[in-house]
């Protein structure tokens, strides 16, 4: 088997998943309560042979579509819940934990002859002991049910950019339901992805869909009911290797109409596959123990949302793989946030989502390379910026624990202009500063953290005493400093003036920047206007918050 790269969007993932927020999305399938009670046990009962568990916790969390509506709302989306519920105290629980989640209930169908389905899993120092089904076991809702989500959907449709479906069986995408929406794709002029995560492939077949994403046994149970008399077909399950899995994709593209298909492997990641270039494999990110209790939901509502974000196949399974791989070191049933999300988003795109030494012993000159060639590229897109009339500010650091100070200094930073670059220390730069210690984080991490914060538009490395030579490249319009630099002389001041900028210096207040953002903008514009040589008043009670210095000056604030 040929395992190739698919073509990539030209957005990084950072990009794709800043573009998550906002998104409206449309999730249709069987909710369920997932509940947890959770003790422990320190002796037999003697009514029989199993443990006593003295309860310590309890969680009532949305399970199946709903925590894939979850995941969704916690990666940024507006979420639009389509389902049926039962009149009954599990349904109402549900109900609730959607709400502590800002997840409008009002799309929920509730029907009086359904039971909500419920999962109640009892653990004892963190083993199972025992789960509990509750629902399902009447078969599909009431004809009335179905005709009110019928009209559900079309009322709720107009409103979504795509549709994810989380079909365990239970009823809720009927083929009614699946008919009705291949209609109104049909009759949409804008594209509308849809994403089907089914226990049922083969009733999709006409559905249209942008992506299934079945595991590697769902697949193969496809495929084989189309060989039913087959004597040949493998027992489904009994291979899940990626050259068997090839081939059970590339007979589920034969037999569906949907673009791609996407099989999770488990531990092994995901396989995809679609009509016209070679199948490309994801790995799983490694976990030494993995819960994968919505883990699938995860990567469904990620891939899903990228899709949505304009992401290729290949680039949308990549941030599922990263959504899952969150997952599945969480307890209970998981929900991946958006900064988390982002922030192995940021890890992927500054070093292929692997965590490694930056580079080995003996390779300075290679690392050298790779940081100048990053700088030049960087400089490539700010020459842009500055051409569209876009200010650029910039501001430079270690970056080894970031805490609210950092984050509120950032963004006051990106309120100065409308492009903001972040240049960070290698890790042989911050050794060699004056009083600093060794970074405990690696620089990959560092820059990756960086450029996984909103107010950043751009992270770069650099492995030089001061940032000079770095400000020289990028040319920014303002050089940004900390108010523990107001007392002192800037080694890259001179930098900062052959390049005819200027230094604005945001002091602490607090512990934490604090000035008003509209303030700081007209400063920005101040500065870019007044540039090199002007004149800076002295501040004035109230007004010392603010410091503009002209380039190779410096200006103490009052006291």
């Amino acid at each position: 088997m040929v395992v190739a790269e698919m073509g990539s969007a030209t957005d990084s993932a950072v990009e794709i998943v800043r573009g998550f927020r906002g998104r409206r999305v449309l999730v249709i399938g069987d909710v369920m309560l997932d509940s947890y009670l959770e003790g422990t046990a320190a002796r037999l009962c003697s009514e029989g042979p199993v443990p006593v568990v003295r309860k310590t916790g309890e969680q009532r969390l949305p399970g199946g579509a709903a925590n894939t509506a979850a995941n969704l709302k916690a990666l940024g989306a507006d979420v639009l819940l389509l389902g049926v519920v039962g009149n009954d105290l599990a349904g109402g629980l549900l109900r609730a934990a959607l709400r502590s989640l800002e997840i409008d209930d009002r799309w929920l169908v509730e029907d009086d002859a359904a039971e909500t389905l419920h999962k109640l899993r009892v653990l004892a120092d963190g083993q199972y002991v025992v789960r509990f089904d509750e629902g399902g076991g009447r078969g599909p809702c009431s004809p009335r049910a179905g005709r009110r989500l019928l009209a559900t959907l079309g009322r709720v449709f107009p409103r979504c950019d795509l549709i994810v479906v989380s079909d365990y069986g239970y009823g809720v995408a009927s083929d009614a339901i699946i008919a009705r929406l291949r209609e109104l794709r049909a009759a949409r002029e804008a594209t509308c992805p849809l994403l089907v995560d089914s226990k049922e492939l083969q009733r999709f077949r006409l559905a249209g869909a942008t992506v299934v994403t079945p595991n590697h046994l769902e697949a193969q149970l496809a495929v084989t009911a189309e060989r039913p008399g087959d004597q040949n077909a493998p027992i489904p399950g009994s291979d899940a290797s990626l050259p068997h899995m090839e081939e059970v994709g590339r007979r589920l593209l034969a037999q569906l109409d949907c673009a791609h298909v996407a099989i999770t492997l488990g531990a092994q990641g995901v396989l995809l596959l679609d009509r016209d270039a070679p199948p490309f494999h994801v790995p799983a990110h490694p976990t030494t123990h993995a819960n994968d209790v919505g883990a699938g939901d995860s990567f469904a509502a990620a891939t899903a949302l990228a899709l949505g974000s304009g992401a290729d196949a290949a680039m949308a399974v990549r941030l599922g793989v990263d959504a899952a791989g969150i997952a599945v070191t969480k307890r209970w049933t998981a929900v991946v946030s958006h900064h988390e999300l982002l922030r192995r988003a940021s890890l992927r795109d500054h070093g292929d989502g692997r965590r490694a030494l930056p580079w080995p012993d003996g390779r300075r000159d290679h690392q050298r390379e790779t940081i100048d060639g990053a700088i030049a590229q960087l400089a490539e897109r700010l020459a842009v910026e500055r051409d569209a009339g876009r200010t650029v500010v910039f501001t430079n650091g270690v970056f080894d624990i970031l805490n609210a100070g950092h984050v509120g200094f950032l963004r006051q930073a990106r309120a100065l202009g409308d492009v903001l670059v972040v240049g960070v220390n290698t890790d042989r730069g911050a050794a060699g500063l004056k009083g600093q210690a060794a970074p405990l984080n690696d620089e990959r991490d560092r820059l990756a953290l960086i450029a996984a914060l909103d107010p950043v538009d751009h992270a770069v490395l650099f492995d030089d005493a001061t940032p000079a030579e770095l400000i020289r490249a990028l040319r920014p319009h303002i050089h940004v400093k900390g108010g523990e630099y107001a007392d002192e002389a800037l080694p890259e001041a001179e930098a900062v003036r052959a390049v005819g900028g200027c230094i604005v210096i945001l002091p602490l207040a607090s512990g934490q920047p604090s000035v008003d953002s509209d303030r700081l903008s007209a400063i920005g514009r101040q500065a870019v206007a007044d540039r090199v040589g002007a004149d800076v008043p002295t501040p004035t009670a109230g007004e010392s918050d603010i410091l503009l210095l002209p380039a190779g000056g410096r200006l103490k604030a009052d006291a």
